[in-house]
């Protein structure tokens, strides 16, 4: 059975957010099935023989991601959210993005000593989310055991910058 290019999904838009950026938009993928389940089977493969107590989304495309991993990986999925998104007590990381500063959080207590945790989210680029989300993961006990992603994007230093932490993409720009 031949193999479904998943690339042709992902649909490249000009100038978005912002003049000279080349976006390029995962919602035709996620709009197949059959891509969006190619692109889930590719994103576990790489992690079925690992030890995984939870898998950590980040807000908000991540989740669309991690829910069905976790299903297909049989374990828990834990969201890492923007300031002020999550109903209990939490704790937070604030990290550097290109023009300014942001913040994500998790809920205290929500994962159990030592837990290891894989991070997904959708795109890595300059690897500022992923990395912030680790750090967070780090600093409630949990062991980072790897990120999955569905792009990477190539020449922003995400990779370097998550160093030395394992990473999986399924499809490279």
């Amino acid at each position: 059975m031949p193999t479904l290019d998943l690339s042709r999904f992902i649909r490249p838009v000009p100038d978005f957010p912002k003049p000279g950026i080349l976006f390029r938009d995962i919602t035709p993928l996620l709009a197949d099935a059959e891509a969006f389940r190619a692109a889930i089977d590719l994103l576990v493969e790489p992690w079925r023989r690992e030890k995984l107590d939870a898998i950590v989304a980040v807000e908000a495309r991540g989740f669309l991601f991690a829910a069905p991993m976790a299903i297909a990986l049989a374990t828990g999925v834990v969201p890492v959210r923007k300031p002020g998104k999550l109903p209990a007590d939490t704790i937070s990381h604030e990290y550097d993005l290109e023009y300014g500063r942001d913040r994500l959080e998790i809920h205290r207590g929500i994962l159990p000593p030592a837990a290891h945790v894989l991070v997904v989210d959708d795109v890595l680029a300059t690897g500022g989310t992923a990395a912030a989300c680790a750090r967070l993961c780090e600093a409630v006990g949990a062991v980072v055991v790897g990120t999955a992603f569905l792009l990477e994007i190539g020449g922003l230093g995400g990779r370097e910058r998550l160093s030395p932490l394992r990473i999986e993409t399924v499809l490279r720009y």
